[in-house]
């Protein structure tokens, strides 16, 4: 039986500071329809806007999770997030009051109790799954961190941490069951090292943080001078370094706590693909910029899935919506490197095109005499032309600018394309464009049959002798 969508019975509200603005925020959490998502609504601005909990709207990532979306931002949004998806919300409104998520205890703990005393409610629809059919993964090599997921019947997480630190070296964590979460994960802290803590409070940047909200590792030997210099800037009467070299402010839940606050700031991180997934997770040294890096791949991933099923119909009887020559007014390309003969559909997100492959084509001479076929290389440069046409779309004097190709990648043939084919080029756009920037997912057709699929980056230039 199919999983049914789940929101909350009753509305929940918390106040607090926000760890790195100090600002005193309500923020509520509302019941919301079926396919509503995780929202926030930013109820101290004008209008009230709405900020999309997805990847492509996060803007930073230093210090946390920010999201921005009409003019809004929402910062130190992963507890939260973590808090729905750990116990099984799909659909909530966020009502807040400022900037700032508060950061309570540190943990999603106290979000995660006022759940589960509110309690939830099954929904109508039934839950959306994306099936990962192929591993997904994310490495950086300099930070050594590594994120890889494969398909799998269920979802789990499993992380390792290691930062090279006699007090805190390596710690492994990990979720099987998702009914674990409350209790396992939900209560583990953010934690946060001397030398980074110094640097934080002496350049003002965590105005509602105090030794009450995250566990401070001590990486280095330190004076009861500077001790008491650490308590006075955080109102505590006394601090002192415990055994396991903590600071005595708060006391471990668990041995393993801060790897296990890794994998509950991973959770809600992924929270923003958007999409309940089945996949193993294995995450090694993960932070928030990898984890948003990772979870903008998924969301690839998932949005090409979904449209490698939307194969595109080419009925030569119906008239273009571009021929040729209005093709030509918008591309700078002209024969014998034109590789458009005419565009059949274009909106905002997407553009099909239409190349017919000729024996004429002069590359046939030499590519092959006996076995003609097309180039990849300029099935790709059909492929970047079509792009050319969608992203161009979106500017309101197309004339005035050019597209420049950034990036090539995951390109796959699938089949030889022979004098007689009929190309059906097909382009989506994978995220908003943003400062000129495209990234789109190509695929080429024959009748039915994908012959050439990958990822293309554009930039849209203003052409120099229009730049007045």
């Amino acid at each position: 039986m199919a999983e049914k969508q789940r929101t909350l019975k009753a509305p929940i509200t918390f106040t607090g500071k926000g760890l790195h603005t100090g600002v005193e925020v309500k923020m509520t959490f509302l019941p919301a329809p079926d396919n509503h998502g995780y929202v926030f609504k930013r109820v101290d601005l004008p209008g009230q806007p709405l900020v999309n909990a997805l990847a492509e709207n996060v803007v930073e990532t230093s210090r946390g999770t920010t999201l921005e979306e009409n003019g809004a931002r929402v910062a130190t949004v992963e507890h939260v997030l973590a808090s729905f998806a750990g116990m099984g919300l799909d659909n909530v409104l966020v009502e807040i009051s400022g900037p700032e998520t508060p950061i309570m205890d540190g943990s999603a703990r106290e979000y995660v109790k006022a759940i589960d005393e509110t309690g939830t409610v099954e929904q109508a629809t039934d839950r959306k799954f994306f099936v990962l059919k192929e591993k997904v993964e994310y490495y950086d090599e300099k930070h050594g961190i590594h994120i890889i997921a494969y398909p799998d019947k269920i979802q789990s997480i499993n992380v390792l941490i290691d930062y090279n630190s006699r007090i805190l070296g390596n710690q492994y964590a990990s979720l099987e069951e998702l009914e674990d979460f409350k209790d396992e994960i939900a209560p583990c802290r953010t934690f946060v090292f001397l030398h980074e803590l110094e640097y934080l409070a002496k350049n003002n940047l965590i105005k509602g943080g105090d030794l009450d909200n995250a566990i401070v590792i001590m990486d280095r030997q330190v004076s009861q001078e500077e001790l008491d210099r650490l308590a006075e800037l955080f109102h505590k009467p006394k601090v002192k370094v415990q055994p396991e070299g903590i600071l005595n402010n708060v006391e471990l839940r668990f041995p393993n706590e801060p790897a296990r606050h890794k994998l509950l700031d991973l959770i809600g991180d992924l929270a923003l693909v958007g999409r309940w997934f089945r996949a193993k997770i294995i995450a090694t040294r993960p932070g928030h910029q990898s984890n948003n890096e990772f979870a903008r791949a998924l969301r690839q991933v998932m949005k090409k899935t979904a449209l490698q099923k939307q194969i595109p119909v080419y009925n030569p009887n119906l008239e273009p919506l571009l021929d040729v020559n209005e093709v030509k007014k918008r591309l700078p390309h002209r024969p014998p490197f034109l590789l458009i003969d005419k565009v059949i559909h274009l909106d905002e997100k997407s553009v099909v095109c239409i190349k017919n492959v000729t024996m004429n084509e002069p590359y046939f001479i030499g590519h092959f005499p006996e076995e003609p076929i097309m180039p990849g290389v300029l099935q790709i440069e059909a492929a970047a032309q079509a792009g050319g046409m969608l992203v161009l779309g979106t500017v309101p004097d197309p004339d005035n600018y050019a597209t420049y190709f950034l990036k090539i990648d995951k390109v796959k043939f699938k089949q030889k394309v022979v004098p007689g084919d009929t190309l059906v080029l097909k382009m989506d756009l994978l995220e908003p464009i943003r400062r000129g920037i495209a990234l789109m997912f190509a695929e080429i057709y024959v009748g039915s049959k994908l012959v050439m699929e990958g990822e293309l980056m554009a930039q849209i230039v203003k052409t120099k002798n229009n730049d007045q």
